[in-house]
């Protein structure tokens, strides 16, 4: 008998580690459907956001994320990060593999530890369905709504009325809300997963404590102020607590090497700073730093970055150039350096700079770039258009390219191509009106069979989601009552 019993103890033990541990829920939408949801919610996000579409900084922060899906098992989706131009201290998990950070949590971070933390973290929710659970549970409530009220709620702050409006909507239709606050459970499976994901990509851990500490401390600051993460992310206290105890019992921990470049992150973090942080504050803390530092040429380079910027390229040019005297091969301060001059309109500064960069880093995407828009702007536009094209064929990422290729072929006089990469540019900025525009243009132009049959594809999509788009609209007009007579 006292077998059995310890039978029986040890297999609920067993089957409640298992439920605790390893992804997945056994009541999720089905992968298609979570797809189809996915592309809702984006519409709601790109409707009602700012995305920040830098492509240097979404490509790194993309590249991280590849990193540790590298250490997941095969997956459903194809996982997108992107960056929400917000103040707010958030990060999460999307449908269909969409995964967010503003760039108030950017900022604040100090390492790729944390970066790759939090990543790591809101990945381990997508593998382990934990949204998936909950929309489930909201099928009845129509996907286009329920993708905004997703959107309003995972994003916060600007989002509360849209989230509102939505769920106002959506308890009217289906009597019921929806809530997206992660259980317990489902932040210690995530932290549990994740810190594995992140020792196999070649992290420590050690940066989802600090970043927490770092969210945790944000609510401290103002009584009012709640970061948005807390909302969807409960037990921070907790978490650091077991988090903390986890990574400082690991064997990998000490003496460890860094798997990663630390550079990478202070260029992407510095860049976020100057393209997306408030100019003035970051003009007072770059300029103290090269008066604290008047021989260090990283600060330099920064200040020259801000103050070209905010437009004061005089200057910029020459803190630029004070870089370069202790780092003359650098080919970001020359790539930085080139683009000032360019901006400035001194092309031919501008080319000798970009192509003593290019020599040093001939795959860089945005020396490329403005390599193009030179020749652009100078009127060789065969050779503009060869620079642009090896952009949008080696580095997919990097959609501006697509823009002025159109812009170039269409002053060349090639209104097929011109047509063509203009419809590629809007369809990734899901600019449905301008895609529909220029494909059919681009198909009534061109002579290449090929295209034309990957053109009339993605019209047949766009015309797919027209229609589904109007009748989920109808589907919102209420039907009016008809009496009944017996």
């Amino acid at each position: 008998m006292k077998t059995i019993v310890r039978f029986i103890l040890i297999y609920i033990i067993m089957a409640s580690f298992i439920t605790l541990f390893l992804p997945g829920k056994a009541f999720c939408i089905s992968v298609k459907e979570e797809e189809e949801l996915s592309r809702e919610f984006m519409k709601a996000v790109l409707k009602n956001y700012e995305l920040i579409d830098d492509p240097v900084l979404v490509k790194y922060i993309g590249d991280i994320g590849a990193k540790i899906l590298a250490a997941a098992p095969p997956q459903p989706f194809a996982y997108r990060f992107h960056v929400v131009n917000n103040e707010n201290y958030n990060a999460f998990a999307g449908p269909g593999g969409h995964i967010f950070i503003h760039s108030g949590l950017f900022e604040a971070m100090e390492s790729e530890e944390e970066l790759a933390g939090i990543l790591a973290h809101e990945i381990s929710h997508v593998i382990c369905r934990h949204l998936s659970d909950r929309f489930e549970r909201s099928k009845k409530i129509q996907i286009a709504t329920l993708a905004g009220m997703a959107a309003g709620i995972l994003l916060g702050a600007k989002g509360a009325e849209t989230a509102s409006g939505a769920l106002t909507i959506g308890s009217v239709a289906a009597g019921q809300s929806l809530s997206l606050a992660y259980s317990r459970e489902d932040e210690m499976q995530a932290d549990q997963i994740g810190l594995d994901y992140l020792k196999k990509a070649g992290y420590t851990g050690e940066g989802i404590v600090t970043v927490l500490k770092k969210i945790r401390d944000k609510r401290w600051f103002g009584s009012a102020e709640v970061p948005a993460y807390l909302t969807t992310h409960p037990a921070v206290e907790e978490r650091i607590g077991y988090l903390g105890s986890w990574v400082e019992k690991s064997p990998e921990r000490s003496g460890k090497k860094l798997s990663y470049n630390p550079n990478n992150f202070e260029k992407a973090h510095t860049r976020l700073l100057v393209m997306y942080g408030n100019a003035e504050n970051i003009l007072r803390i770059f300029g103290q730093d090269v008066t604290n530092n008047p021989y260090d040429p990283i600060a330099h380079y920064r200040y020259a970055l801000i103050l070209s910027k905010s437009g004061n390229r005089a200057d910029a040019v020459n803190h630029f150039k004070k870089a370069l005297e202790k780092k003359a091969f650098d080919p970001d301060i020359l790539r930085d350096l080139g683009r000032t001059y360019f901006q400035d309109g001194r092309y031919s500064e501008a080319q000798k700079t970009l192509e003593g960069a290019i020599s040093l880093a001939p795959d860089d995407p945005e020396i490329l770039f403005y390599l193009g828009r030179i020749n652009m702007e100078t009127g060789n536009l065969k050779k503009a258009a060869e620079l642009l094209l090896t952009i949008t064929e080696k580095h997919s990422y990097y959609k501006q390219a697509l823009y002025f290729l159109g812009e170039t072929c269409g002053k060349m006089g090639n209104m097929a191509d011109a047509h063509y990469y203009l419809g590629l540019y809007y369809s990734g900025k899901e600019d449905i009106k301008n895609v529909r525009f220029h494909l059919e243009k681009a198909l009534q132009e061109t002579d290449d069979q090929a295209r034309k049959i990957k053109i009339e594809e993605m019209l047949k999509e766009i015309r797919k989601k027209e229609s589904k788009e109007a009748k989920n609209e109808s589907e919102k007009v209420p039907k009016p009552h008809r009496p009944q007579f017996f």
